[in-house]
């Protein structure tokens, strides 16, 4: 059991999450969406949606500072395990719980909004499940890892070491098999999510905007469509310096006679 839950299945979890991404993408760009509802209802969304999202933020960022970087870096530059421990208790119980409250409040919003639950779909409430469970045993391990019973072998002396291991084709599966309980259960439910990731609304995290910082800027014009300026008229795709020469069309009118 050991080697498969920390030998082989790391491995079919990035397979399941990359090839899904990628199924996802090619043959389902429609669905590749969190299928909003602000539409239906925005108080609760307006709370509940930064609380998760800028709490969920720090606690990807606290797990790769956590499970990247050794434990032999902050000894070099002389923080100690009992600092180390405060501000991962600290930063992350705070994190933990505005993920946890926003998650709670999007999860109530949808059950008690008519029509956001009724374009909630059997995968997004599996999805939820699969989140939550991950955030709650998250908490408890964040909390465990300093007030339990296994204070004397944390997650950098077992699950960072077998996370560092993976990615050398190695997995260091004794380091792993010696955590502790809660490490292993919050463990395995994240490798659930990830596998689940693609099939789900979860995939839009893997959609950055970026185009926006290259895109036109919008170009507003008048109803005659003439310069308003005698410079002339800088388009939006165009680099900064030049202007639009071309020669203004005047209107033309026809009056009495024929005159135009």
């Amino acid at each position: 059991m050991d080697l498969f839950l920390w030998g082989i299945l790391p491995y079919i979890m990035v397979a399941v999450l990359v090839g899904g991404t990628i199924w996802r993408y090619r043959y389902d760009q429609f669905g590749w969406t969190t299928r909003s509802s602000q539409l239906y209802e925005s108080r609760l969304l307006r709370i509940g949606s930064p609380l998760f999202h800028f709490g969920i933020l720090v606690v990807i960022i606290g797990h790769v500072i956590g499970l990247v970087i050794p434990k032999a870096w902050t000894d070099f530059f002389g923080i100690s395990d009992e600092m180390y421990h405060l501000a991962a208790l600290g930063l992350g119980t705070v994190a933990g719980i505005a993920t946890l409250v926003g998650v709670g409040i999007l999860i109530y919003r949808r059950r008690t909004t008519g029509p956001v639950f009724m374009a909630t779909t059997k995968n997004d409430k599996t999805m939820y499940v699969v989140l939550v469970a991950a955030i709650v045993a998250g908490l408890a391990t964040t909390v465990l890892g300093v007030i339990g019973p296994h204070q004397e072998l944390t997650y950098r002396d077992t699950v960072s070491p077998w996370f560092r291991s993976l990615f050398v084709f190695q997995p260091n599966i004794a380091a792993m098999s010696e955590a502790s309980l809660d490490y292993q259960i919050h463990t395995v439910i994240g490798m659930v999510l990830f596998m689940i990731w693609p099939f789900t609304r979860l995939v839009h995290a893997f959609t950055a905007p970026v185009h926006y910082l290259f895109r036109p800027y919008i170009v507003y014009r008048s109803r005659d469509g003439r310069p308003t300026t005698a410079r002339g008229i800088r388009r939006g795709w165009a680099p900064v310096g030049t202007t639009d020469r071309t020669p203004d069309r005047k209107a033309t009118t026809t009056g009495k006679g024929g005159r135009r």
